[in-house]
């Protein structure tokens, strides 16, 4: 067993390395791995709840031209990304499931004559249980989708009805029982602590999301999120206490079904954790294409963000017309950037892994590991054989407190 230094006789486990103030590492030795996001904005209807860049469809769908400007930002997006190999493609939205097969395996197509991908690349495309039949799941399937995410969010009819949902009970069975069949691997999202939602209710909507057996289940508390309708007009909730213990119950409900909790919101069978969030959760690179995608890139000397236009038809545009980025900038705090996003895997991760994804020392965190450590945060493994950062079950629930440490 590999003891804990106590924080009072912590030591910076690099001893060699930049104190804080001294110079520090120039850039990075290598680039991390890099997945590709792809942003389709459009919905049959804007739910009350959500905050992504998504628009409801009130005219045509803008597909074939929508597909020439992912097209077109990909190409300009090349030298970026030149001589990489994506691991992960992620088709997300918006309702991407609004999109043909046809379309999907064009745009797909268009990808690998661009970049080349890894043997086993994930490629995953979110779907709407009310917008998909067999005909559309098999079209995907045979684009080269290999993983398909379901946004189930509830079984229950009345809380479909209350979070704006397109799809009832039966459509939402249907859709995962068929896509369980057409594809290896499944995603089904789901919520809690929704509006008047009990206990027994969220157990319920666990209960049948395990019984169907996806290899991957992801369960998001609501919340009301600024400039949403929710927001505007906030329905009844539960209390924090009730929605705590929903969390407790359905984290131990998922467990006893064999499903390993490896993220805040992330539930997956032995081996089958999603990649390409994965790939975000430790600070990898990710080149986002599409209306308000964004990009997190790095080179030897510097890491940018990117954001493309927000709005569809500005974003189509000004991708047609060569200039689909609407803004970069350089990231100003690595540390707490690798931090919001390392630290909300359960397991935690190998502080060679912040050297190597920053290109800092890790001198530059240690005094607030300690402080994060004494807090009770957090446990800190320094040894020959180890160097891990692991939050603690408190960490985990007051995951905002711990971040600010480092903010």
């Amino acid at each position: 067993m590999i003891p804990i230094i106590p924080v009072d006789d912590a030591v910076p486990p690099n001893p060699d390395a930049p104190r804080i103030g001294e110079k520090t590492l120039s850039g990075l030795k290598n680039p991390p791995p890099l997945a590709l996001y792809i942003h389709i904005p459009w919905c049959v209807r804007k739910c009350p709840y959500c905050d992504f860049n998504s628009h409801e469809l009130k005219d045509n769908l803008a597909e074939s031209q929508y597909i020439d400007a992912l097209i077109a930002d990909l190409e300009q997006a090349m030298p970026s990304i030149w001589g990489r190999k994506l691991r992960s493609i992620f088709i997300g939205g918006g309702t991407p499931s609004l999109f043909s097969a046809a379309a999907i395996d064009r745009l797909l197509a268009h990808v690998r004559m661009l970049v080349p991908l890894e043997y086993d690349a994930e490629i995953t495309l979110e779907a709407n249980p009310g917008t998909v039949d067999a005909e559309h799941f098999s079209g995907y399937r045979d684009a080269g989708v290999n993983r398909l995410s379901l946004g189930i969010q509830s079984f229950n009819p009345e809380h479909l009805q209350a979070l704006g949902r397109v799809h009832d009970r039966e459509q939402a069975i249907q859709a995962a029982e068929l896509a369980l069949k057409t594809f290896a691997r499944v995603n089904l999202d789901v919520m809690y602590a929704l509006p008047q939602q009990t206990l027994q209710q969220a157990l319920q909507d666990a209960q049948l999301a395990c019984d169907l057996k996806p290899e991957h289940l992801s369960f998001y508390h609501l919340t009301l999120e600024p400039n949403t309708a929710f927001h505007r007009n906030p329905p009844s909730l539960p209390d924090d206490d009730l929605s705590a213990s929903m969390q407790e119950e359905i984290e131990a409900l998922l467990k006893q079904h064999g499903y390993q909790h490896y993220e805040t919101s992330a539930f997956a069978q032995p081996g089958k954790l999603c990649r390409h969030n994965i790939n975000y959760w430790t600070f990898g690179d990710y080149l986002g294409i599409g209306a308000g995608a964004h990009s997190k890139l790095s080179f030897h000397d510097r890491i940018i963000r990117q954001t493309r236009h927000k709005h569809p038809n500005r974003y189509l545009s000004h991708a047609l017309e060569g200039n689909a980025v609407d803004a970069e900038w350089g990231i100003e705090d690595l540390s707490f950037e690798f931090m919001m996003n390392g630290l909300r895997l359960v397991d935690g991760f190998d502080l060679n892994l912040y050297e190597q994804r920053t290109g800092l020392p890790i001198t530059r965190v240690w005094d607030k590991l300690n402080i994060a450590k004494q807090k009770g945060l957090i446990d800190l493994t320094v040894s020959a054989e180890q160097r891990m950062v692991k939050p603690t079950l408190l960490g985990q629930r007051f995951l905002n407190e711990l971040l600010q440490i480092f903010l």
